[in-house]
């Protein structure tokens, strides 16, 4: 190579550098903010003539849901429930019972939601509520949001033993907000109690008509929606020892919400649509979007379901594969429509507004939305 050609590659490769130099770097992709952790702790009166409170709680649970399903990021969710004041619990635990620890699983919520009776007694709230403390592993997450709604309709300082200061005191050291929640007039004589433990709580006093939550606004796309939510069954791939059980329960719930009233089937099924409503701890097609590696291979043959069984092993994970993109196919046919629904909802309530007292969602959507902002979790209204 001659002095002078060199000179000109020399003189290109330079030029060339100083190009790519001045190309500016293709900015590193943002990292997704971590999944907020939510854990919610929900204490149900079931004395005598809290049928009402019950019944508007089935009808709004998967309402509150959807409200929490909004978040971006979708958070961590998990909930506990608690019924306290039935005279046939154990006297020796306050009449107190312990529905399930802090699960994702809304089904088994709403099962034993369903589950619960009415009948008169004592009904001990700061017991209720050091139990719910005391009891469950609650998030060591410094930024998640631990809340309890605590509802009844009698004074709140029955209890003797254990008082409503020493458990307010136990929740703030713990980082739990407690929201007490009467079911009657805020300017009921017996509301005193209820207003003075949020204050000591760190949470906030509401009052209910709890008759009125279980009123549902039905809509044209009600039925529409509860046979998509079936349809969205049939993509559900069972495994595991409890899996045909599970499953079952799935369906059970579905007929629970549409005894309730054809509007909380539809809230419902919003709520399978959502991020919120995960199985994988039985459904095939969650636990691989959950964890990609999973190996379906690897799972017994007797813990798979009828359909799996029939497959060569290297067959199902693309089984399970397309039954994902059915579902996703049904999820989006759910929140077209249900997003429909809202629109009209909203319409008729103009149309014929609330009266000034609030139902259970009306009280616990608020609550949650505002505490949630102090975590720095943003709920959509």
């Amino acid at each position: 190579m001659t002095s002078r050609t060199l000179a000109r590659a020399s003189a290109w490769f330079l030029a060339a550098c100083t190009a790519v130099a001045l190309v500016p770097a293709a900015p590193a992709d943002e990292p997704k903010p971590a999944a907020p952790n939510i854990d919610v702790a929900i204490c149900l009166d079931v004395s005598g003539s809290m049928n009402g409170l019950i019944d508007s709680v089935r009808a709004k649970l998967w309402d509150i849901v959807n409200e929490l399903g909004r978040s971006n990021p979708t958070p961590n969710l998990r909930v506990t429930l608690y019924s306290y004041g039935h005279t046939s619990y154990d006297r020796n635990k306050g009449w107190v019972r312990k529905e399930s620890d802090f699960t994702t699983d809304l089904d088994a919520i709403y099962q034993k939601l369903n589950g619960l009776t009415i009948r008169g007694g004592t009904e001990y709230v700061a017991r209720v509520c050091r139990d719910a403390l005391q009891e469950q592993k609650w998030s060591e997450d410094k930024n998640a949001l631990k809340v309890i709604f605590v509802a009844g309709n009698e004074p709140a300082s029955q209890d003797k033993e254990v008082k409503l200061e020493t458990v307010a005191k136990l929740a703030k050291e713990m980082g739990v907000v407690i929201n007490p929640i009467f079911c009657g007039p805020a300017n009921h004589p017996e509301s005193a109690d209820w207003k003075e433990f949020a204050q000591m709580a760190g949470g906030k006093f509401t009052n209910i008509d709890m008759n009125r939550g279980a009123t549902v606004v039905s809509a044209p796309q009600d039925k529409e929606l509860a046979d998509l939510s079936a349809k969205l069954n049939t993509t559900y791939v069972a495994y595991g020892k409890q899996a045909e059980q599970l499953k079952e329960n799935q369906k059970a719930q579905d007929a629970n919400a549409g005894k309730v009233a054809p509007g909380a089937a539809a809230q419902r099924a919003e709520s399978k649509a959502g991020a919120l409503y995960r199985n994988g701890h039985w459904d095939l097609v969650d636990k691989l979007k959950e964890d990609p590696k999973f190996d379906i291979k690897k799972v017994p043959e007797d813990e798979l379901c009828t359909e799996l069984k029939k497959l060569k092993p290297e067959e199902r994970e693309q089984f399970v594969k397309d039954k994902l993109a059915e579902r996703e196919k049904i999820q989006k046919q759910i929140l077209d429509l249900s997003k429909q629904r809202g629109d009209y909802v909203r319409e008729q309530q103009k149309k014929n507004p609330n009266p000034a007292e609030k139902a259970f969602e009306d009280a616990v959507k608020p609550l949650l939305r505002e505490q949630a902002a102090q975590k720095g979790i943003k709920i959509p209204e």
